[in-house]
């Protein structure tokens, strides 16, 4: 007997086809003909029909430590971890949506995805988050995990064969081997969903990668277009703002080259005296990083994603930065929303630099703890991240970050040699139209958009864009505050998802 996912495949094609054109239709970002023209397959999405945060059960699974060794020292095993729910699931038919953990703990991307727990809901399907192995409490060596010679297997290959095991001990676990499964994924975790259809489409039916950059973490593009584009978000709000920005920074500049260290430190209300270049450095990134962050997790709403950031905290930064006259302070104050520090005027919070920012291969970011150490590692081996600053296409001071720093940093940091075209040969970025049912979303808020798939490659590769959305915000749940594009942007995924699973 056909199971329901492969009974009606002309149904599916004639689906996809139709979002391609009510995509493409719209132009880069959505209509609302797009939505209209599915009205047929309208499903209720909304927050409203659950209390409170949802339920997950944390599981562990014996995983290997190394799947592709087959010596008698390397069949080990750790723990990983992994959040479950069922409450909406049809037993042993309904659908998987297996979350792809990207870096970091999976309660955090648990408790900011509940657009899977509505989709689920309608969909029936059985909910799944893994952790990400050397991540959160997933370390294969436990507190030795993070040893240089410990992390040689840390890489997506593994991660990837990590997930696949999982799903395979699950469906025979809970006697679902007609179940079929979606991944999701935003991010890092957005590639890591695309690269599971890619890497196991016998056993992923489909994926949603939202902000998944499966170009410029390749080596694909230009290497200003990210800091650029993070500047174009404070652009938008405010013109006035990224010019004060990148006034703020030569006037640090100039005070630096006259030494005048103190008042640098008082105007930022920095905890300890800056001294010279390498702390003038060391602040430039710090700066970047919080303007960086901000821009990314841009949202209509106020959130905990990392940290508390006030609802729209670009235009909060910008507000505070251009009602100070004192340009130090004003800069200050506009930091301060993404470090927790209250950010009012007339306070005087304390910023320890070297505390708070720690520079990595990363130039965007690799936060803080043990968890940065594991970015920072696969930023080093598999992850192509050579973004730079040049003060000329975007606001901040010129940082160079070429092939050759990476190379340099990472042998000293880590031991190994970077390949900066990993993730190109392997998961076909160049190549991704031999690829099928993958729905690639992205907000134009987001830094990391234009790393991504913009356009639809194929009547099965989807490319959905969203007007005034950040860093995937079609994952979270549904909120009164969201733009429209992202409401009919969660509706298109729902409709094709549902395609695939085959309820419609």
């Amino acid at each position: 007997m056909a199971s329901p996912v492969t009974s009606t495949p002309s149904r599916l094609l004639v689906l996809q086809l139709l979002l391609v054109a009510a995509v493409t239709m719209a132009g880069s970002d959505l209509s609302p003909s797009a939505g209209r023209r599915f009205s047929d397959l309208q499903l209720n999405l909304t927050r409203g029909d659950f209390a409170g945060p949802p339920k997950f059960k944390e599981k562990y699974f014996s995983q290997v430590v190394d799947h592709f060794s087959f010596q008698i020292h390397d069949v080990d095993t750790f723990e990983q971890r992994y959040l479950i729910l069922d409450d909406h699931w049809t037993r042993g038919t309904g659908p998987i949506f297996f979350y792809t953990g990207n870096e970091g703990n999976i309660w955090q991307f648990a408790q900011n995805s509940l657009f899977l727990l509505e989709l689920a809901q309608e969909l029936h399907a059985l909910l799944v988050f893994a952790e990400h192995r050397y991540y959160g409490a997933s370390l294969p060596f436990g507190a030795a995990s993070f040893r240089p010679d410990n992390m040689r297997l840390l890489t997506v290959e593994q991660a990837l064969a990590d997930y696949a095991v999982l799903i395979t001990e699950l469906k025979k676990q809970l006697n679902a081997s007609r179940s079929p499964v979606i991944c999701f994924g935003g991010s890092y975790g957005g590639m890591l969903s695309a690269y599971m259809r890619i890497r196991y489409p016998n056993m992923v039916k489909g994926a949603l990668a939202s902000s998944a950059p499966v170009f410029s973490t390749a080596g694909i593009g230009d290497s200003w277009r990210f800091f650029h584009d993070v500047t174009e978000d404070y652009r938008r709000y405010n013109p006035a703002c990224a010019e004060a920005v990148k006034r703020t920074f030569l006037l640090i500049q100039s005070l630096a080259e006259a030494q005048d260290y103190q008042k640098i430190t008082d105007g930022l209300s920095l905890c300890d005296a800056i001294s010279s270049r390498k702390d003038i450095h060391q602040l430039y990134g710090f700066v970047r990083n919080a303007f960086t962050f901000m821009a990314m997790l841009d949202y209509p709403y106020s959130t905990e994603f990392s940290g508390h950031l006030p609802a729209n905290p670009v235009q909060v930064a910008c507000d505070l930065l251009l009602s100070e006259e004192d340009a130090l302070r004003g800069m200050r104050d506009a930091v301060g929303i993404f470090y927790n520090a209250s950010g009012a005027r007339g306070e005087r919070p304390c910023y320890d630099l070297y505390q708070l920012f720690v520079e990595c291969a990363d130039p965007t970011g690799c936060g803080l703890g043990s968890d940065s150490q594991a970015w920072d590692y696969q930023a080093c081996t598999e992850v192509n991240l050579c973004f730079e600053s040049n003060n000329e296409t975007d606001m901040f001071p010129a940082m160079e970050f070429s092939e050759r720093q990476r190379e340099e940093y990472c042998r000293a940091k880590w031991g190994v040699m970077p390949r900066p075209d990993w993730l190109r040969l392997q998961y076909w970025a160049d190549g991704l139209t031999s690829a099928s049912n993958i729905i690639f979303s992205n907000g134009d808020l987001d830094p990391w958009a234009n790393g991504g798939v913009r356009t639809s490659l194929s009547p099965t590769l989807v490319a959905i864009n969203m007007e005034g959305a950040a860093h995937h915000l079609d994952l979270r749940g549904s909120n009164a505050a969201d733009p429209a594009s992202v409401t009919k942007a969660r509706q298109l995924e729902a409709q094709i998802i549902a395609s695939w699973v085959g309820t419609v």
